[in-house]
């Protein structure tokens, strides 16, 4: 007998194989449930539970060398007004991206300096080249072993071949383009959502992005609780 791709699951591996399918071509769950006539808490629990996985695997990406770009964003709120640092109602999120690479992501709670340098000095190698905008909350970097380089916004025309952050403000747009055909998300479930964008942006080259996802659920075996 195949061992399950969800552990403990009611669907079986055929129809789960279809959601995954599904899933990757970002059908909504409501959707693939009825086109495979399941329920369609079902289907939402398989696409939770695909989800998770990928955010595993986006945790366990080892740390970042070489030219890596830095930078804050923020998600959701729907209060007009106030955008970027201090916007009410949003969900600040820090990332990192390495140059021509994977792009890591982290929900804080906060976007002071003691709060960023943490990240950075888990997630970077010392003595990369790290790109920032001139936010102070980057101040001493240099001091952590990192070499520095700060893009301001103010004046573009200064901006040079290698002295930008367009590759971390790429995935801004990418994600959040990608995510406002959910027409808002739980916030207990937005770090799901935002790490499967993290995954599918760091896997758009991958030829096979189901079969990809089924090796994960076959090692992992995970279910939500």
């Amino acid at each position: 007998m195949n061992k399950r791709l969800i552990k403990n699951s009611k669907l079986s591996n055929r129809q789960i194989g279809k959601l995954i399918d599904f899933f990757v071509l970002e059908v909504p769950a409501l959707k693939a449930a009825k086109v495979l006539k399941i329920n369609r808490h079902s289907a939402e629990k398989v696409y939770q539970i695909i989800r998770a996985n990928l955010a595993l695997k986006c945790e366990e990406e080892s740390p970042f060398k070489g030219e890596v770009e830095v930078d804050e964003s923020y998600f959701g709120g729907r209060r007009k007004g106030n955008r970027g640092r201090g916007a009410p109602g949003k969900v600040p999120v820090f990332g990192i991206l390495k140059r021509n690479g994977k792009v890591y992501t982290r929900i804080v709670k906060d976007v002071s300096r003691s709060t960023l340098r943490k990240i950075i000095r888990t997630r970077i190698v010392p003595e990369s080249i790290v790109y920032s905008d001139s936010f102070r909350s980057y101040n001493g970097l240099v001091l952590d072993g990192f070499k520095h380089f700060r893009i301001d916004h103010e004046r573009e025309f200064t901006r040079s071949r290698y002295n930008h952050i367009n590759g971390i403000e790429n995935f801004w747009g990418y994600a959040k383009t990608k995510l406002k055909k959910y027409y808002g998300i739980d916030r207990k479930y937005f770090y799901l959502y935002l790490k499967e964008m993290e995954f599918r942006f760091n896997y758009r080259k991958d030829p096979d992005l189901g079969i990809t996802i089924r090796k994960l659920l076959k090692i992992n075996n995970r279910v939500l609780d």
